[in-house]
């Protein structure tokens, strides 16, 4: 049985499945989700991307919500995927992928660009087109380090935008009573959004939650929470359920 009680952030849906999860390691966790996903209303550069799908040569898809909201663009639009190559951050957005029967590829070890700028497959997909061209599907804003390294390599780069990231409504200090209540001890944010939306409703009593340890997905977001004051940052090295449960086992929680 493990020692820690974690405060887990993601949008409801993901945060009940990792609960469950971490609850047959023994692992103790509360949801409060800090990311709430809303899709953008449909718009015609959506339906033309989808409909023109062979100007590329490989799909991006950066997260689980930019997988099921195109995958049902993709539907709509009836576009031939035979030979096209699909590429995701992580093994949770590639699965959804994978459902539906698109050839999908993604890293082995780390859910984040920089690894799968490094895939083998991405390389070859860029190297067989003359004119190589990737559609990135993601949410509203987001970072640039994927198109600023794709266009380095001389790739032109589409941006759609599918949905955004808002922060559920808490009233003030919930944050903080949760953690007070369920006796939790740790921390878990699952992207830099989120942990921005962490911070923004810990509002005065993150002073007392930066204590706590963190639990982070990226080295970029365990620099970001350290820079806002957190004193004990754990990088998962990626956002998969099987990332946390391995750093939990590398930084065993003292009895309570």
């Amino acid at each position: 049985m493990s020692n820690w009680r974690l405060l887990l952030t993601r949008p409801a849906e993901d945060c009940a499945v990792l609960a469950q999860t971490l609850g047959v390691r023994g692992v103790v966790s509360h949801c409060m989700p800090l990311l709430a996903i809303e899709a953008l209303d449909e718009t015609p550069e959506q339906r033309s991307a989808f409909a023109e799908l062979q100007r590329y040569c490989a799909v991006i898809v950066v997260s689980k919500p930019a997988a099921r909201i195109g995958l049902r663009l993709l539907k709509q639009s009836a576009a031939p995927t035979a030979d096209l190559p699909w590429f995701s951050v992580g093994a949770a957005t590639a699965a959804v992928l994978g459902e539906h029967g698109l050839r999908v590829y993604f890293p082995d070890s780390g859910d984040d660009s920089e690894a799968l700028l490094a895939l083998p497959a991405l390389h070859r997909a860029i190297a067989a087109a003359s004119a190589p061209r990737v559609l990135i599907l993601r949410g509203e804003g987001g970072r640039e380090f994927l198109a600023e390294r794709l266009r380095g390599q001389g790739v032109t780069v589409d941006y759609l935008p599918l949905y955004r990231r808002i922060l559920p409504q808490y009233a003030a200090g919930e944050l903080n009573r949760r953690v007070l209540a369920e006796r939790l001890n740790g921390l878990v944010v699952s992207s830099g959004q989120g942990f921005e939306h962490l911070l923004q409703l810990a509002g005065d009593d993150w002073p007392a939650l930066a204590r706590l340890p963190l639990f982070v997905p990226s080295p970029r977001v365990a620099e970001q929470a350290r820079n806002a004051g957190a004193e004990i940052v754990v990088d998962c090295r990626g956002a998969s359920a099987a990332a946390l449960q391995a750093a939990l086992e590398q930084f065993p929680a003292a009895a309570l």
